[in-house]
């Protein structure tokens, strides 16, 4: 291990070495300040006679003076299953007054890529409680499902109650065998603030989640190159506790706005071109390096399924952060200001919202068989229920017939009723169901085009349908 006292330049987050030997990409650099504080960095591009390094705690401290050392290896993370409940900040050491972490293994953050052929098909369902997701655009196991959100909406809540309440629910395999994988949690926070921070905590603790969680921390003030490597660490211990431990891990990282703005960043200070809105480049092939890491392995009963929130600036979905995120990801949720004015809890707008593996982790053996076809019923409802609110703003409720009316009355309910339940109530699937159930019974049969009629005469609550039709 060589030590230099080469600095030739310092700019933001980067520091400039020259060296006499080949550096690799990735390799972990301690620098010693002339104060004797000791940083960590990164080696971020190598060439000949020349290193820039990323320093995760800042270059405050840092002068010409100071001595760089190359490790010879990337960075790793310590793995252990009794990580669990423990709390970690964005560089992965511990911050919660706990013992320190006698690792299992040290494993290399960037991880190995999965083998397209050993990849299973995700088709399990996860069941979060939250109606919106589950009845209408369900997660399964392996996928990767961000949720799109602004600035001053309550994607944090969100995120909370899915962390607490995300559960794999009992299925038997083909030999009748009980699916025995536990369910875990890893939630990465990038960019938050100290209140926000505190919120999670609290949250975590009083409702006992933090158990069987694993918390990395990075907030706003920590400096943007620790963000990089704040996921990397999330994804690293999820992919351990999955594919060593057979854990069912939902990954939660939170916000995909905070990191892609520290490669904008880290991106300026390396003076790169700039691609659009002044983001690099390669953020398309960062960001898929981070989201390709769900996913289900064959011969594996572990699985990682991700949920990246970002909040898009400008309510823009055309940014590219949300755009590049849409191509790699399965889906997306969307939560709507709109319905947020109006007091919905949480504000998800099932409409734009989509899951696209949705029919491979609903139907007979898998949730209930009358899932997909009450989903796209109350889609349907409500997305006609919508259009005739415009038209009610010009020529007013009363120039509508009757069945307009009922799809009118549909849409109110299906906000008010559906997707309205608070943040801290829990609706398993079937409870879900039978709320839909209850929404399509205020429609006429005839209306109900996309259900088999099997499932109408089995579900369809009669009584209510005859009541409304005399009330009326």
């Amino acid at each position: 291990m060589k030590e230099y006292q080469t600095i030739t330049e310092i700019s933001g987050p980067l520091v400039f070495a020259e060296v006499d030997e080949p550096v690799g990409y990735d390799e972990i650099v301690e620098i010693e300040t002339p104060q004797g504080e000791t940083l960590r960095g990164q080696v971020l591009e190598s060439s000949e006679g020349i290193v820039s390094i990323q320093v995760f705690e800042g270059t405050g401290g840092i002068d010409r003076n100071a001595s760089v050392r190359f490790l010879g290896e990337t960075m790793k993370m310590p793995v252990t299953e009794d990580l669990l409940g423990r709390v970690l900040d964005g560089s992965g050491n511990p911050i919660d007054g706990g013992p320190e972490i006698i690792p299992d293994q040290r494993q290399d953050i960037v991880g190995e890529a999965i083998n397209p052929f050993s990849r299973e098909y995700p088709e399990e369902f996860i069941q979060t409680g939250v109606s919106a997701i589950d009845g209408m655009n369900t997660l399964v196991r392996g996928q990767k499902l961000p949720i799109f959100s602004g600035s001053g909406l309550p994607h944090n809540e969100l995120a909370l109650q899915i962390a607490r309440q995300a559960t794999v629910p009992e299925e038997s395999d083909e030999e009748g065998d009980e699916d025995g994988s536990e369910f875990a949690v890893i939630f990465g926070a990038m960019g938050i603030t100290a209140e926000e921070a505190n919120e999670f905590m609290d949250d975590f603790e009083r409702t006992g989640a933090l158990e069987r969680s694993v918390v990395f921390m990075n907030l706003a003030d920590d400096p943007a190159v620790e963000r990089q490597v704040t996921p990397r660490l999330a994804l690293t211990t999820a992919e351990y506790l999955a594919f060593e431990k057979d854990y069912h891990v939902l990954v939660i990282l939170t916000d995909m706005t905070n990191y892609c703005e520290a490669l904008r960043e880290i991106g300026a200070a390396r003076e790169e071109v700039p691609g659009r809105r002044g983001y690099p480049g390669y953020m398309y092939t960062d960001l898929a390096q981070l989201y390709e890491r769900a996913g289900r392995i064959e011969g594996k009963d572990g699985s990682v399924t991700q949920i990246p929130i970002l909040t898009m600036p400008g309510d823009d979905d055309t940014h590219p952060i949300p755009d590049l995120t849409g191509y790699i990801t399965e889906g997306q949720i969307v939560m709507d200001r709109n319905l947020n004015s109006q007091g919905i809890e949480p504000p998800v707008n099932v409409l734009p919202s989509l899951s696209r593996l949705m029919d491979d982790g609903i139907g007979e053996g898998l949730t209930r068989e009358d899932h997909g076809d009450v989903s796209d019923q109350m889609y349907a409802a409500y997305a006609e229920g919508e259009d005739l609110r415009d038209l009610v703003n010009i020529v007013g409720r009363e120039a509508l017939s009757e069945r307009d009316n009922k799809f009118l009355d549909f849409a109110d309910r299906f906000e008010a009723e559906f997707v309205q339940q608070g943040y801290d109530t829990n609706r398993s699937i079937e409870e879900t169901l039978e709320l839909g159930w209850d929404l399509l019974s205020d429609l006429p049969k005839t209306e109900l085009n996309r259900i088999d009629e099997e499932l109408i005469e089995e579900h369809y609550r009669e009584d209510e349908q005859e009541a409304a039709e005399v009330e009326a």
